[in-house]
């Protein structure tokens, strides 16, 4: 016997560019037409609606309806896409649209000629880094590897920035994509957060002919460049100097805190764990040859993690040549001291006073050489024949004026490694900073007139708010700053905190207008079914609006598409920068796998890194191994992927997004963190919109506990907890 194969209709979809005649003229267009295959089957005019249908819903116009619209006789033409669109609009229905067709079933054909084709996704980005003509330079260019050979697409992204002077444009843009020219009839489609991303990195970077040109101290750009290519339908390829990449990357994500940082054998000191991050930050600089600022406030020990750094040196072979420290002169002795206290084994040698000229000899000799500024000044010419393993400036706001004497002696000393200790690096104006980190990585910020244009004017004259960004993402690998506040004060161990946000403007408008929909149509299902027989239009209800609390992108509803903006998503993001900036490493949980799509784009838009966590992750050990090893500080994790079977004891920070009906399930997400094994304060927030079904689910979380119960079942009796009273609180106007 053989199975009876049901006759389906197979929709098939012509595109081509066709030459549209309108009453005012005529318009070149992308036309599109249909046709139906039934393989013996009788016609399904149902099937036919469908198909229409989806084509209508992706933005095409069906030709019957335009009245001042032909095309030349003999020419068929069913549909048209938006005759107003540009080349991103209809870009854009090749690159989302068309995949989309293909899923549901349909067949494609798409003209040779048809001039707005997108390079298909498996077509792979690439990126070549090399050194650079200019000592300690590296060169970069990038593109779309097509057909066996490389297309280079900076030319086009730079003629792109040229005309993009506010790069927040492109993020306001309604447009699902922007089109970037790939050759005569080909564009690569990027989304407009990416192209941000992608612009940003370019426009911090020098330009020479169709490569771009950066200090080998800006690497860590290279890891905000892989953070804006990336994209999982379409692969990125690094080609050239992958030992250059590498450090750019591993100087952008900061070191591995799970790691032994380092041998502390001969120490006589036990370090705090703070103590222990900041030795394994020096330590890491080192093995990357940058420089960087310890800039911890006074009294947490900045001197005694600098010795540790020293002795690990030592115990690791590389002191070969000495180190020296260079600080002010009542603080000699206190070095020497502390030395002499917490690491005996080192041999140290004060130049200092009269007599140490006469010393001078002996530096080879030693593991650390203490000097002053004032004698570095006056020795600089004898001081600068030896060459150091380390050069480390206490106090080092000493040198903020970069054209002092004394910034110019420092400078002048040969060391492979310099590290800064100051709790105030900028005490008057942005050029001190700049004189720090100028000293530490040569070129990292360009010169100083470069420096006064792109961030001191901006910033200090005219408050600009993005260089302000900019600059701390540039300088934040160099920068380890922890205050006594954050990691000297004790803490409760686990602290539950509820920060509400109002919503405002189109989406509280949003929201009333769901809830007065909702609440009707939910009294009119009770009317006539009963509480029980209303419990799928309740849940509905619900959902429809907690969705809008968390961002109206996601709300399934058609309304929402023309609102912009979330409050709770601005909150978030303000929250994160903030607790970042504190050290802190955070998890967010929601259970909206759309939301955290949303959340991490935004991310990626500020340039932060962070690892994801959702029932569609293939490999869950991978993004775990990524948070747990200090690759990134944020995780995202969807609630039902992850709100159990994990211990995540190095996050010290616990976001609910959207918070759970059902606390116990909430608290388990929670416990991710605080368990066995965590030894910091753990912080729990609570993310919810003021007087809406968030709040007021909260509220009654304390005194009904069956109502959580009630919904979390979402089965036949999921609602019989449920007064009417209740439904009528959760879904009250906004207050």
């Amino acid at each position: 016997m053989f199975a009876a194969v049901e006759a389906r209709p197979i929709p098939r979809l012509q595109l081509r560019a066709e030459t549209l005649f309108l009453s005012d003229g005529e318009l070149r267009v992308a036309a599109l037409n249909l046709d139906f295959a039934y393989q013996g089957a009788p016609r399904d005019f149902a099937a036919e609606r469908r198909a229409r249908q989806v084509i209508e819903s992706l933005g095409a116009v069906e030709l019957a309806s335009l009245d001042d619209a032909e095309v030349m006789p003999g020419a068929r033409v069913d549909y048209v896409l938006r005759i107003d669109g540009d080349v991103h609009a209809l870009c854009a229905f090749s690159a989302y649209a068309l995949p989309q067709l293909r899923q549901l079933g349909w067949e494609i054909e798409i003209d040779p000629e048809y001039p707005w084709q997108v390079v298909a996704g498996e077509a792979p980005m690439y990126a070549d880094v090399a050194q650079s003509e200019k000592p300690d330079w590296f060169s970069l260019e990038m593109g779309v590897e097509l057909d066996g050979h490389r297309v280079n697409l900076l030319p086009a992204l730079l003629e792109i920035l040229d005309h993009t002077p506010d790069l927040e444009a492109l993020t306001r843009s309604t447009r699902r994509c922007i089109a970037v020219p790939v050759d005569g009839k080909r564009w690569l489609p990027v989304p407009p957060q990416r192209l941000k991303m992608l612009c940003k990195v370019l426009l911090e970077m020098y330009r020479n002919g169709e490569k771009l040109i950066a200090p080998v101290a800006r690497a860590a750009a290279l890891a905000e460049l892989g953070a804006a290519l990336h994209d999982e339908a379409r692969p990125v390829r690094w080609t050239g100097d992958k030992k250059l990449r590498d450090q750019g990357y591993a100087l952008a994500l900061g070191p591995r805190r799970s790691d032994p940082a380092m041998s502390l054998e001969g120490l006589q000191a036990d370090l705090r764990p703070y103590q222990k991050d900041g030795v394994a930050w020096l330590q890491h600089l080192r093995e990357h040859n940058a420089g960087g600022i310890l800039a911890d406030d006074m009294g947490l020990g900045k001197t005694l993690q600098t010795i540790a750094h020293v002795l690990a040196e030592k115990r690791g072979g590389r002191l070969d040549k000495p180190a020296m420290v260079v600080t002010l002169t009542s603080l000699v002795g206190n070095w020497a001291r502390e030395l002499e206290r917490f690491a005996p084994e080192l041999r140290v040698l004060k130049l200092h006073g009269p007599s140490r000229k006469t010393k001078f000899v002996e530096i080879p000799n030693h593991d650390v050489v203490i000097t002053t500024y004032p004698l570095v000044t006056r020795d600089r010419d004898e001081l600068a024949k030896y060459e150091l393993h380390l050069l480390v400036l206490d106090e080092a706001h000493a040198i903020k004026n970069s054209t002092a004497q004394a910034a110019d002696a420092v400078r002048a000393l040969e060391a492979r490694h310099r590290v800064c200790l100051s709790g105030t690096p900028i005490e008057n104006h942005l050029g001190e900073l700049w004189s720090l980190l100028d000293f530490l990585n040569p070129g990292m910020l360009g010169t100083s007139e470069e420096f006064r244009f792109k961030f001191r004017t901006p910033i200090e004259d005219q408050g600009d708010s993005k260089r302000l960004m900019v600059l701390r993402d540039q300088v934040r690998p160099y920068v380890l700053r922890r205050t006594k506040d954050t990691v000297a004060k004790e803490l409760p161990p686990k602290t539950e905190l509820v920060r509400a946000v109002e919503l405002t403007g189109a989406q509280r408008e949003l929201y009333e207008s769901i809830r007065i929909a909702a609440h009707a149509d939910v009294r009119q299902h009770i009317k006539q079914r009963g509480l029980r027989g209303a419990t799928i239009a309740i849940l509905d209800a619900l959902l429809k609006l907690r969705q809008v609390c968390c961002d109206p992108r996601i709300a399934s509803v058609e309304a929402a598409r023309s609102v912009e903006g979330s409050a709770k998503l601005d909150l978030l993001l303000e929250m994160i920068e903030t607790m970042l900036a504190e050290g802190r490493r955070i998890l967010v949980f929601s259970s909206f796998a759309r939301m955290l799509g949303l959340i991490s784009e935004a991310l990626l838009g500020k340039g932060t890194g962070h690892v994801t966590l959702t029932g569609q992750t293939v490999d869950r050990q991978k993004p775990i191994d990524a948070f747990q090893n200090g690759r990134a500080d944020v995780f995202l994790i969807s609630l039902k992927a992850g709100g159990t079977g994990l211990n995540l004891t190095s996050a010290d920070t616990v976001i609910h997004y959207d918070p759970w009906w059902n606390p116990a399930a909430q608290a388990q997400a929670t416990d991710r963190a605080y368990r066995i094994g965590q030894t910091k304060p753990v912080f729990a927030y609570n993310l919810i919109a003021a007087g809406s079904v968030e709040d007021r689910m909260l509220a009654l979380q304390r005194h009904k506990r069956r109502l959580a119960d009630a919904i979390l079942e979402q089965g036949p009796s999921a609602a019989g907890g449920l007064t009417e009273r209740d439904v009528d609180d959760l879904l009250a106007p906004l207050t």
